[in-house]
């Protein structure tokens, strides 16, 4: 029986990167060792770092006026290091509050700096919405605008990107190298690397080198870009197996052909699933179709007495991690890069069959 994981972080990752892991595992580029057993600032593992950007930068296009920073403690590091090092006395940090990250995202935030929460869910009739980009009602001044594309618990995923003069803050841990973005309308993008790049452990951080001349607040130094930045990401010892999984990554999307084909497959495989949920009457989707996730998509049973019997006999079907987040309830499958359109026709497959024999 195949299986297949919607689990939404840490996710699966490509078969073929997996069985090049294990096939290396033991010996390393003909090392004798595993790559976890190397010094990071050894030839071979700075050859790797070197590569990894390298290729990060081809797929994302990432121009010379960014740094890439490889770096520990996942997406909510991040939500610390951020206003640590974009802090202006006297500016408000901007949040925007799509769903539950970038909310948490703001609660971290005010820790450390001043900051204000712009609430642009526009919830209805029991559907999830978000006020369009263009109508936002951003502050004149801010020391940066911070905002989540997209929200894995509640399915919605931003396609426009706001514009101001303070600096532009992605938290793109679920969507990045999901799809095309111009890289040039951000200031700062940060991503745990859970989803789409590897396993948990490491942080990617893409960011204006003008801001790295901040003066910011006092920093631990593993959290301080400008540090990390002249040091290469070796400021200290980084979490190395994950850095060469998400090197792996990153060489097998160049292998398929990049992010616009990922692209495609993606958007291939979102809609397929949506319009079999929207086309029955055993299932509903509660997200706006304008805001629909193409990486997270929540579905709820009309009768959701039927929910555990859902999930034991879809798990026994080989199609693992559907609950929902406890938040808001229902099913959830999270469709990453590395999940096949077999595992999106078995998942139909499955929720057609029990539809029929549950009605």
């Amino acid at each position: 029986m195949s299986v297949f994981n919607f689990c939404a972080g840490p996710a699966g990752l490509p078969p073929e990167v997996m069985k090049k892991a294990q096939k290396e595992f033991l010996n390393w580029q003909d090392l004798g060792v595993s790559v976890m057993e190397i010094s990071h600032r050894s030839k071979p593992f700075l050859s790797l770092a070197e590569q990894s950007e390298h290729d990060l930068r081809d797929l994302m296009k990432i121009s010379d006026d960014y740094a890439v920073l490889f770096m520990q403690g996942g997406g909510r590091g991040q939500f610390a290091a951020v206003p640590m090092n974009l802090h202006v006395p006297g500016k408000d940090a901007v949040y925007i509050n799509t769903g539950i990250w970038s909310d948490g995202a703001y609660d971290e935030a005010c820790k450390f700096t001043t900051a204000v929460e712009l609430n642009v869910r526009n919830d209805s009739d029991e559907q999830f919405n978000v006020t369009p980009v263009s109508e936002w009602q951003l502050p004149n001044s801010a020391s940066y605008i911070h905002y989540c594309p997209n929200e894995t618990i509640d399915g919605i995923e931003l396609f426009d990107v706001p514009k101001h003069d303070a600096p532009i803050v992605a938290d793109m841990s679920s969507n990045i190298l999901s799809r095309e973005m111009d890289v040039n309308q951000f200031d700062l993008i940060y991503a745990g690397a859970q989803k789409n790049i590897g396993p948990s452990g490491l942080a990617i951080v893409i960011v204006k080198k003008s801001l790295l001349e901040r003066n910011g607040l006092a920093t631990p130094s593993i959290f301080d870009y400008e540090i990390q930045a002249k040091k290469e990401s070796m400021y200290n010892t980084p979490p190395t197996f994950s850095w060469y999984l998400a090197a792996e990554v990153f060489k097998w999307l160049k292998s398929i052909g990049g992010v616009s084909v990922i692209e495609q497959h993606n958007r291939e495989k979102a809609k397929k699933l949506y319009d079999f949920i929207d086309e029955s009457p055993f299932y509903n989707n509660k997200v706006h179709t304008s805001v629909r996730s193409l990486m997270n998509v929540p579905f709820w049973l009309k009768n959701e007495s039927l929910n555990s019997q859902f999930l034991t006999e879809s798990e026994h079907s080989g199609l693992l991690a559907l609950e929902g987040h406890r938040y808001v309830g229902g099913m959830r499958a999270s469709i990453y890069n590395a999940m096949s359109n077999q595992g999106i026709d078995a998942l139909i497959d499955f929720m057609h069959r029990f539809a029929k024999e549950n009605s």
